[in-house]
């Protein structure tokens, strides 16, 4: 992620730099760290310095934990990806709006006061999850705030499943918000027939 970050910000590669779990907030009251990025992308160039962040997003399961799913990829070597052995979900909800949007809305802005992006990676199907591509994606870091780095698995020679690059394009802070919340409330009638189903004498 963070050469392709690079790439797309013409930083030289020779000149480029990273450094991860860069503290972004502190607290009001001990001045410890509250809130870091996870990568800095970074090139210097004697007193020149231009960076970019970037957040890694990966998505929330419902249920067993995943450490079977890892080892069932690790050794598997048939098309397609081997489907999951537990009964689980992935929480797309949490991963986008619950988790991934107060990101977004705590260091995007500052970021952009800075002079730098934010950019996000994130999988195939979590990018699908929001909206997918757009209809004129678009590579002109300057027009927006989020640069979305989107991977997909792919195998590799040697027959083990890698993270590969499937795309990337530019959107506003704004724009990146409307898809991780892609929801709206339901109606009052809605809610309370629901409401009423569940509910249980206390």
């Amino acid at each position: 992620m963070n050469k392709w970050l690079a790439e797309i910000a013409g930083f030289p590669l020779g000149k480029t730099h990273v450094a991860g779990e860069v503290p972004f907030m502190q607290s009001t009251e001990t001045n410890k760290p509250a809130g870091k990025i996870d990568m800095i992308v970074a090139y210097m160039h004697g007193e020149d310095l231009r960076w970019h962040g970037l957040e890694i997003q990966a998505v929330y399961f419902s249920g067993k934990g995943m450490t079977s799913e890892f080892e069932a990829l690790r050794d598997d070597t048939r098309e397609p990806p081997p489907y999951p052995s537990e009964v689980r979900r992935p929480d797309w909800r949490s991963s986008s709006a619950k988790r991934l949007m107060p990101q977004l809305e705590i260091k995007a802005p500052t970021l952009r006061r800075w002079g730098a992006k934010l950019a996000v990676a994130v999988d195939r199907p979590f990018f699908n999850a929001v909206g997918g591509t757009s209809h004129q994606p678009s590579h002109d870091i300057n027009e927006g705030d989020i640069i979305w780095l989107v991977t997909r698995l792919e195998r590799a020679v040697s027959g083990t499943w890698q993270l590969a690059h499937d795309q990337w394009e530019v959107l506003t802070l704004e724009d990146s918000k409307k898809r991780l919340q892609a929801a709206e409330t339901v109606s009052r009638e809605s809610f309370e027939t629901a409401l009423r189903s569940r509910l249980r004498p206390l």
